[in-house]
């Protein structure tokens, strides 16, 4: 079985071909096409210029992706594609052109949930921290990027329940607009944590503990998650006397300081749902789950507790098509051409 993957659900074009063989699925090409640096100029994401750049990447990336393969389209066996959550221009780019396909080849189409994407990636290459070669079910699944920060568990027959997410702000976009606030451009999460890291220019890393941000909603006693007063406190930290972003020090604390509140948050709840849930697994995707902050404290967290982590590698923790053809694999719910349609407020 051949699947070909495509995500267009926000700036990225994106198509990679997946394939099972001796029951284990195997990455035959993975190919990414983004707006990144149009957006950068704006500080965020323009549907409308995504949309835009989406139609002319499309079918070379298409195109790419089968090549590096050794693949024709007639070769595939089925079609997948992001058919929501997302922006509306750059989720009907990516649908249309599979439902053109599709009709055009007479393929079967499986539409695949973005959020679920993020999760079955881990089938495809996880990275386990106990080098243990399967992933157990039931476990708890963190989706954590720049448009969604949500908990689910997910049992082994993949059903799941949504256990929680965010009332307002997304973590990457808190880390975007925070990043926006210390003038560190687009997208905010790597810029924070290179920073937090190395320091601005490189030299002292900053120090996490420098300043006691809010850690919203830690002890709230359920799974929700909200992050847009802690955008404000760093907007009233930047504002006061005590700390001039001229001085790199400065900015390199305050990014740190911000980063070391997320994580708490993030992991706590995570680490709560596991235990309440009785799991021995969890697994993390999303682009925000690629920050290396975050994967070492949940893999401290859950060595002291004895339960399995998961993550796939930070290539595949962003958008990519790779992640939309391998939970075709799992979720293979086939639909013809005329049944697909874009659904931007998809959720769970």
């Amino acid at each position: 079985m051949t699947i070909l993957g495509i995500e267009t659900s926000c700036d990225e074009t994106a198509a990679a071909v997946v394939s099972s063989q001796n029951n284990q699925l195997k990455l035959l090409s993975n190919v990414v096409a983004t707006s990144l640096q149009m957006h950068q100029k704006t500080g965020g994401v323009v549907p409308e210029v995504a949309a835009r750049a989406q139609l002319e990447s499309i079918l070379p990336v298409i195109t790419k992706a089968l090549e590096e393969a050794g693949l024709a389209l007639k070769d595939i066996d089925k079609l997948a594609v992001t058919f929501g959550p997302g922006l509306v221009g750059p989720l009907l780019v990516g649908v249309e052109t599979v439902k053109a396909l599709g009709l055009v080849l007479n393929k079967p189409i499986v539409p695949v949930n973005h959020l679920l994407g993020h999760i079955f990636i881990n089938m495809l290459e996880p990275t386990i921290v106990d080098r243990l070669s399967t992933i157990d079910f039931p476990l708890i699944a963190l989706i954590v990027s720049g448009g969604h920060t949500d908990l689910i568990c997910m049992n082994k027959d993949y059903s799941y329940k949504w256990l929680g997410g965010t009332r307002d702000d997304a973590a990457g976009e808190a880390f975007d607009k925070v990043a926006r606030l210390l003038d560190l451009g687009f997208p905010g999460g790597p810029a924070i944590e290179k920073i937090a890291k190395e320091g601005l220019p490189a030299g002292r890393q900053g120090n996490p503990n420098a300043i006691l941000f809010p850690r919203p909603m830690i002890n709230s006693g359920d799974f929700d998650f909200s992050f847009s007063g802690l955008k404000t406190a760093v907007l009233n930290v930047i504002q006061s006397t005590n700390y001039e972003l001229q001085a790199t020090s400065s900015k390199a604390d305050i990014a740190a300081s911000f980063q070391q509140a997320v994580i708490d948050v993030l992991v706590a709840k995570t680490l709560k749902a596991a235990q309440e849930y009785e799991v021995g697994q969890i697994i993390i995707g999303g682009g925000v789950a690629a920050n290396e902050e975050l994967r070492k404290q949940l893999k401290t967290n859950c060595q002291k507790m004895g339960i399995k982590l998961a993550y796939p590698s930070k290539s595949l923790s962003t958008d990519n098509g790779a992640m939309v053809a391998t939970a075709a694999f799992f979720l293979d719910k086939v639909v013809s051409p005329l049944e697909i349609q874009a659904t931007p407020g998809l959720y769970f």
